[in-house]
């Protein structure tokens, strides 16, 4: 921060801790907290959390947070000239606005959310892979999407403070200063808000379900106490919004002594790395997913062509299908078998049409609606139902999923995998001394690492010919 603000004291004269003085703001500010739980440094699974300290049946309030506890870019001291100037801040992330305010609040010591954000004396704690040296990211997350997103998420944010926020800052010295609310402080502040705002669910109207993906999504507001809670997908409770607070409810019995957990959503590891800078094992992480490239089904269906005329056709269905993907599309696997099947199908379909099917489906820019049983889709591209495909479509998914084995080692960009080939990191995730042995970054990896694999491995066996 800025400037250190004196801290309140016991009436023994110490000096109270962060969390205490934080506790102490929460009374002031009407944020109710029950008898059952306790905000806790100590017997959690991360540097905050909060312990259950009596049993707690499904259904309880754990903590109330009234709307006026929340910071945002509209309770921020600085929200009517955010409000005023809000053209000037538009960008494609949303979130310059609650970016400003943020700035301006963390280094204010008269700021009324200081105790709140006194928790946090330095974000790069989070350790998410911005964090890490890209050396770092490209050696131990080689593969996983990680270092990509990373990349992009950083280039979009310098673009972000040197094209929008410093004009904006420069123009209102009385509030920010370029030489203290700088890139460095502001990435700080974005991986913040990355790992714990939170966004209000919109209301659905069952008229507007068909412009569903068009709706704006809510700016992101920082709820404090809810995001001191930890993340698993076996979670036991849950935020709900109501127009006059926040309320944290168990979803299912709590004991004492247990954690109390949120959930983010379902995540994949890489998802959980990326945004929060934790993973969970990949074992009891049942939403982890594995991407297999859109290229790499391209490169598995026109590899051992043997003519001309075969790959002229599919260098046809392939442009076709350039016209119907996203530029970066992929194909997600998770657990049970593909999360995207009907695009999978979709793909699958077209590179194995002749010539006379591909030129009517050109013809008549698609197909018709199509009446097939989401269901049935579904289940073919499941687990179970993957082995019953088609030879042609299992071989070409094998194919691709061995190709995208080999990205996640630069020595295997030539080599032949295979799903006896398990590499070292089986090794390291079953061997208890060595795993201990790795540093925080290097476990957090491997879990995103093996746990990606292992999908990639399964979807191989599922469809061997």
């Amino acid at each position: 921060m800025a400037t250190e603000a004196k801290r309140a004291k016991m009436c023994d004269g110490s000096e109270l801790s962060p969390l205490q003085t934080f506790l102490q703001w929460c009374d002031g500010v009407g944020l109710v907290l029950s008898s059952k739980v306790r905000a806790s440094k100590e017997g959690t699974v991360a540097d905050y959390g909060m312990l259950a300290v009596d049993d707690i049946d499904e259904g309880e309030v754990l903590f109330t947070v009234p709307r006026s506890a929340l910071l945002s870019q509209e309770t921020s001291k600085v929200s009517v000239l955010l409000k005023k100037e809000g053209s000037s801040l538009e960008c494609s992330s949303g979130w310059v606005p609650l970016l400003l305010a943020l700035l301006h609040e963390y280094t204010s010591p008269q700021s009324h959310w200081r105790p709140y954000l006194s928790l946090w004396t330095d974000f790069r704690i989070l350790d998410q892979p911005m964090f890490w040296s890209k050396a770092e990211r490209d050696a131990l997350l080689r593969g996983t999407g990680v270092p990509e997103a990373v990349d992009q998420d950083l280039a979009n944010i310098q673009r972000e403070y040197t094209d929008v926020v410093l004009p904006f800052i420069t123009r209102h010295p009385d509030l920010w200063d370029p030489n203290t609310h700088t890139l460095e402080l502001y990435t700080q502040l974005v991986a913040f808000v990355m790992a714990y705002s939170f966004q209000e669910p919109q209301e659905e109207d069952e008229e507007d379900e068909e412009e569903e993906e068009e709706t704006a999504q809510s700016p992101p507001i920082m709820v404090p106490m809810a995001d001191m809670l930890n993340h698993v997908s076996d979670h036991n409770a849950h935020l709900e919004f109501t127009p006059d607070c926040l309320k944290m409810v168990s979803v299912r019995r709590i004991r004492s002594g247990e954690e109390v957990f949120n959930t983010y959503g379902p995540m994949a590891n890489w998802e959980l790395l990326h945004m929060y800078g934790f993973t969970e094992p990949h074992q009891s992480n049942s939403n982890d997913t594995a991407s297999i490239p859109s290229t790499n089904v391209h490169a598995a269906a026109t590899q051992g062509l043997q003519s001309a005329v075969e790959r002229q056709l599919k260098e046809a269905q392939w442009e076709v299908l350039t016209q119907l993907m996203p530029k970066d599309e992929a194909f997600v696997f998770g657990k049970r078998g593909c999360v995207t099947d009907r695009e999978l199908e979709t793909v699958l379909k077209v590179l194995h049409m002749s010539k006379e099917e591909l030129s009517e489906f050109k013809e008549n820019e698609g197909w018709e609606e199509d009446e097939e049983d989401e269901e049935k889709v579904s289940h073919s591209f499941s687990n179970e139902g993957l082995p019953g495909l088609e030879a042609s479509w299992k071989r070409l998914i094998h194919e691709a999923a061995r190709l995208t084995l080999t990205s996640y080692r630069e020595d295997e960009a030539e080599g032949k995998m295979g799903a006896e080939d398990v590499d070292g990191d089986e090794v390291l995730m079953k061997d208890r001394a060595a795993y201990e042995g790795l540093s925080s970054r290097q476990q957090r990896a491997l879990q995103v690492r093996y746990g990606q694999k292992s999908i990639l491995y399964r979807l191989m066996e599922l469809t061997e010919a």
